[in-house]
């Protein structure tokens, strides 16, 4: 069973916001603080969920995980993602520093084209607060 990843999305106000901004990067890294001592068991299929808005409601791959040092000479970890984001069906998640494990009997569903993965966000968002999706 694979070990994934959750962080916040910190400025994301949406799927679409993440991913406009993802677009803009030559290579698609997220730069964190501590390196995560469950490397392996992250990288034989994990994902990083990323939580928008109070809710996990995307994920992509995790590639690679490395350690570097920033110009300062501060050792940070390197997470290499996949440039596909897959939407989950939403979860809400309380704030939170950092990253946390996320194990694999507690991620959420990919909506897969179920649950309205098809339609704009905010309308998806919308029919789900109102209990239709």
């Amino acid at each position: 069973m694979a070990l994934h990843l959750v962080k916040l999305a910190v400025g994301a106000e949406s799927v679409e916001g993440l991913a406009a901004w993802q677009k803009t990067r030559s290579t698609l890294a997220h730069v964190t603080r501590m390196m995560p001592a469950r490397r392996e068991e992250l990288l034989a299929g994990g994902s990083l969920y990323w939580v928008i808005k109070g809710e996990i409601r995307v994920r992509q791959k995790l590639l690679d995980i490395e350690a570097i040092t920033d110009k300062d000479g501060t050792k940070r970890c390197r997470l290499l993602l996949d440039r596909t984001l897959v939407a989950v069906a939403p979860r809400p998640r309380r704030p939170f520093q950092g990253w946390r494990y996320l194990q694999a009997s507690d991620v959420p569903p990919d909506l897969g084209g179920r649950g309205g993965s098809d339609l704009p966000e905010a309308l998806r968002a919308e029919l789900a607060s109102l209990g239709l999706l």
